[in-house]
């Protein structure tokens, strides 16, 4: 896929005069970070060239995850976008158009060299404290970032900080909470699934070095964890935004917003929440909960 080039110099007042910024040898914008254990485990996995081209060629490229984010969004084109946790810079390369400023915030220093080739302006932060002034972004993206965070609610809180009166806030592909509330049986073979997957579901083994890594990077990905519908109401509405909520199995495009869930990825989702007493055809059984929420426009 080719990429319209983004400006690369931030000549605009998106920094915040109290945040202490300075741009390193190889035009990363970097931001002081308190250091912590998830975003120590961020940083190793996806600094790793090899995991993380892994994962930017693998992951949230399909064609229906471009058709549900479009659907959702409609065009990014001419338009201030931050992209929160933006790892190698999948969203991007998978959307594509023509915004004005593509900013690329995340922790991992090696990833935000991949993703500045695409047309990034990659800036090195902790989403918790965000270097950047209040309500300048016309829409604030968080793709498969919420869960990778220690504390939820106030990543999210600081994401809706930065949008502007009219402007989106787009929240996708982290757990929800109710279709990983898995028990009994399932909970067990849950605990035991890389020993399954190695013997007995090859296609989803990875080398366990990767995978363990890979795996304390997931902070809120585990039975019993995960986003809910009150994570999203009870931080946004109060900051002045209307909240969509869509819950899906990562498979839909755009008939989400027809509320298609769309199937499961793997027949393994269905059997695990089966046995925890959990309808698979419910709205809790959908894997992620995708938030779409506008601000309202000042009077």
């Amino acid at each position: 896929m080719v990429l319209s080039a983004v400006s690369s110099s931030i000549d605009f007042p998106f920094f915040s005069a109290h945040a202490a910024v300075t741009k390193n040898s190889d035009g990363i914008w970097a931001a002081l970070i308190q250091p912590s254990h998830a975003i120590e485990a961020n940083s190793v996995y996806f600094s790793h060239p090899e995991w993380a081209k892994g994962y930017f060629d693998a992951c949230h490229r399909d064609s229906a995850f471009r058709e549900r984010w479009l659907s959702v969004m409609g065009h990014w084109d001419n338009k201030v976008v931050v992209d929160i946790g933006c790892g190698p810079g999948n969203l991007y390369a998978s959307i594509g158009g023509s915004p004005h400023s593509m900013i690329g915030v995340d922790v991992a220093e090696g990833a935000l060299k991949m993703a500045a080739q695409i047309g990034y302006i990659p800036v090195l932060a902790d989403a918790h404290q965000l270097p950047f002034v209040s309500e300048f972004a016309d829409i604030v993206a968080l793709n498969a970032t919420l869960h990778h965070c220690e504390d939820m609610p106030m990543v999210l809180a600081e994401a809706a900080r930065l949008v502007k009166p009219g402007g989106l806030l787009i929240v996708d592909h982290d757990p929800q909470y109710s279709a990983w509330s898995y028990k009994g049986l399932a909970l067990l073979l849950y605990k035991m699934r890389l020993p399954i997957y190695k013997f007995f579901l090859r296609s989803l083994h990875i080398e366990s070095v990767e995978r363990l890594t890979a795996l304390k990077t997931e902070i809120h990905h585990h039975p019993g964890d995960g986003v809910t519908t009150q994570l999203f109401t009870q931080t946004l509405q109060p900051m002045g935004f209307q909240v969509h909520l869509f819950p899906h199995n990562q498979t839909v495009g755009a008939e989400i917003l027809q509320g298609v869930r769309g199937k499961f990825p793997h027949w393994r989702y269905g059997w695990g929440q089966r046995l925890s007493g959990i309808d698979p055809l419910s709205s809790e059984a959908a894997l992620s909960l995708m938030c779409v929420a506008q601000k309202s426009q000042q009077d």
